[in-house]
């Protein structure tokens, strides 16, 4: 039996019900009423429930914001770091990967298909999205057009917690086979948090 269809609790309530699903109800309603005022483990324990409805998540929401820092670590945290944590099996890891593939989404929409000088600070902002949290060093090409369209982004390579190789003859091979005009080179460095480094090369 994985984590994530482990029994219910036995913790009951007067009614009958288990006490968490009267605490979920509330939860969802704090949430609806202000999501901002809710703390991120709170957060945290709503994604879970959804991929754990028969048992109270509190506890492992709470470990894992312990373990991890934060709600924004938790969602980026790798596969086997989330496996090791305990308390979480393929649907509930599944769930908060699918948040964190939304942020970005989100945060890449309205940058996709403009100039990358009218939507600059955008442009930053999904970087810090994409690439803030994350456990090792990535190198990310943002690919651009003759009019400085942004027309692909890509993960050209991932290293570790302080290294990452950068091959220039595949940024070059990929630059010619999008026929792009110019590449952004975004790279992360996990060590120093919020610290991003972006390189700007022309193909001319």
């Amino acid at each position: 039996m994985s984590a994530d269809d482990a029994p219910p609790g036995l913790a009951e309530s007067t009614s009958g019900e288990p006490h968490h699903l009267g605490h979920r109800g509330r939860l969802r309603e704090r949430f609806l009423e202000a999501p901002e005022a809710l703390p991120d483990y709170e957060i945290l324990e709503l994604l879970l429930a959804t991929a754990i409805p028969r048992k109270d998540v509190k506890p492992i929401a709470k470990t894992l914001i312990a373990r991890f820092g934060s709600f924004a670590d938790v969602i980026s945290a790798d596969l086997p770091a989330l496996m090791a944590a305990g308390g979480l099996g393929p649907a509930s890891i599944a769930v908060l990967k699918v948040v964190r593939e939304a942020a970005i989404r989100l945060a890449r929409a309205p940058v996709m298909g403009r100039p990358v000088i009218s939507a600059w600070d955008q442009l930053l902002d999904y970087c810090c999205a994409a690439m803030t949290t994350l456990p090792v060093e990535q190198f990310r090409l943002l690919f651009l057009d003759r009019k400085n369209v942004l027309i692909a982004d890509e993960v050209q390579q991932e290293g570790t917690i302080d290294h990452t190789p950068l091959y220039p003859r595949e940024v070059v091979k990929r630059t010619l086979e999008l026929n792009a005009s110019a590449v952004i080179m975004v790279h992360n460095h996990p060590t120093r948090p919020v610290s991003i480094t972006l390189d700007h090369a022309s193909s001319h």
